[in-house]
């Protein structure tokens, strides 16, 4: 099958096109015919080498973590999905990604595509989708009627968690450039602050709630505007345990766990049209795109999601 791979850590330049062993399948996975899959900042965060010690992967290495397509062999254990399904997924954190052909995942790690979806919306949802759940749901126990800050709201994150958060009947508040402050009132935010021009924590106050997508200062200054008891959640940096003490905030970080179950929910809320991935920019499957894609990202600056077609 063909991927793009690494062979060694580095630039986008790294990013190479190689024929590879389409994946052997265990009782309990299937192979799926990957259609779409997206780009995350944890790809070239992985191609770079920052992460080498937390995860210490043997090369050649596909990266990639989300993954639309059709299941086209299912292990003799597998009785939810059958050859042909339409389905999505972030698999397991293994050196064969999704930049390929083709996936092994473990079934329970799957979720059914509605039959609305296309495959480049699908592929845009499991990993940023699945962050922002575990964020808000599982640490943050959100409530209707809490306060919530979303940092970075256009990104791909970001995205997820507004709109999440409105379902839960929260008041929303975003930071983002101006430029995307009607883009992120049309998916539910009730406060969009330009963070060139409005330092953020001078202006809310009493939150119950922050998802911290940018770590550092923001981090810092994001304690000032929770009320006590208050929650921070970062999914960039573990927050300092004296600093949220000295503000009498729970904070955490979440590194997430793949899950078909809550993938599944997501999917359930896309049919009732309550959240919907956005689709940003879209690429072939090809060496040059890919390093394209990686420079996109690294920009920290493209809308919604960065999708690649692997099938037309």
């Amino acid at each position: 099958m063909k991927a793009i791979v690494i062979e060694e850590y580095g630039d986008k330049n790294v990013l190479v096109e190689k024929e590879m062993d389409t994946p052997k399948i265990s009782e309990n996975q299937v192979l799926v015919e990957v259609h779409a899959t997206s780009i995350n900042p944890i790809d070239w965060k992985v191609r770079a080498g920052y992460l080498k010690e937390m995860l210490p992967f043997e090369f050649p290495m596909i990266l990639g973590w989300d993954a639309a397509g059709i299941v086209v062999e299912a292990g003799s254990n597998v009785s939810d999905f059958k050859v042909g399904d339409r389905v999505f997924t972030r698999p397991a954190t293994t050196n064969r990604g999704t930049y390929a052909e083709y996936v092994a995942v473990d079934s329970n790690l799957l979720a059914s595509m509605p039959e609305q979806m296309s495959f480049e919306e699908a592929a845009a949802i499991p990993l940023a989708g699945l962050t922002a759940w575990q964020c808000l749901i599982d640490f943050g126990k959100i409530q209707e009627g809490d306060k919530v800050l979303i940092h970075a709201g256009a990104g791909g994150v970001g995205i997820f968690a507004v709109q999440i958060a409105k379902y839960f009947g929260a008041h929303v508040a975003t930071t983002a450039s101006e430029n995307n402050k009607e883009f992120l009132t049309s998916l539910g935010a009730d406060e969009v602050i330009n963070y060139r021009d409005t330092d953020f924590s001078e202006v809310l106050n009493g939150y119950d709630l922050v998802l911290d997508s940018m770590g550092g200062d923001i981090q810092s200054k994001s304690y000032k505007v929770l009320k006590e008891n208050g929650k921070l959640v970062s999914i960039v940096q573990p927050p300092s345990e004296e600093e949220a003490a000295s503000h009498k905030v729970n904070a955490g970080f979440v590194w997430l766990e793949p899950n078909g179950e809550q993938l599944q929910k997501l999917a359930d809320l896309y049919e009732e049209g309550k959240v919907k991935p956005v689709v940003g920019h879209t690429f072939d499957f090809s060496e040059q795109s890919l390093r394209d894609a990686h420079a996109l990202s690294e920009t920290h600056h493209a809308r919604g999601k960065i999708v690649i077609r692997v099938k037309e």
